[in-house]
């Protein structure tokens, strides 16, 4: 394992924290339904992968298209987790996270939107920013005990 790979017994450097950081606010901004601040988030040419497989591309279409999700949708809140960060060069960072989704007017996670979010933070003129975001299904299809895991494990962050 080499020194920029992250390991969870090491202190996080302060590339990680901004990452970490840049991550928490994708999923804030998403929880306030602000799509300037989401799109703030990313890189000029940055992409987004949606839930159910959308792509937008550049700051500017994921700006428009987040909007217009807010405007036409009633969006769930996000409750998330880091799995790991890992460097792949000292300006290329792929942080993994796990997040569910808690239906307005409930208070519980619905298992049927859980998701495996993928960042890929790029650092430019000294600032990170979101290259890629992808939100994969975390379905399992045929492993209904891994969904059920996958929901307990983020049940704890609503405690």
């Amino acid at each position: 394992m080499s020194s920029q790979t992250f390991r969870s017994q090491d202190a996080p450097s302060p590339d990680e924290i901004e990452i970490r950081a840049l991550y928490r606010g994708w999923l804030d901004s998403w929880n306030k339904r602000s799509a300037k601040d989401m799109a703030s988030l990313c890189a000029d040419d940055g992409n987004v992968v949606g839930f159910d497989g959308s792509t937008m591309n550049g700051r500017a279409e994921i700006e428009s298209n987040l909007r217009q999700i807010f405007a036409d949708h009633l969006t769930a809140p996000y409750v998330g987790k880091v799995r790991d960060v890992r460097f792949l060069t000292p300006e290329v960072a792929v942080l993994r996270g796990v997040a569910g989704m808690v239906p307005p007017g409930q208070s519980d996670l619905n298992p049927a939107v859980n998701t495996i979010q993928t960042l890929v933070a790029a650092k430019r003129d000294g600032r990170w920013s979101i290259a890629l975001f992808q939100n994969t299904p975390a379905q399992f299809h045929g492993r209904p005990e891994l969904v059920q895991q996958m929901t307990e494990e983020l049940r704890q962050l609503l405690e």
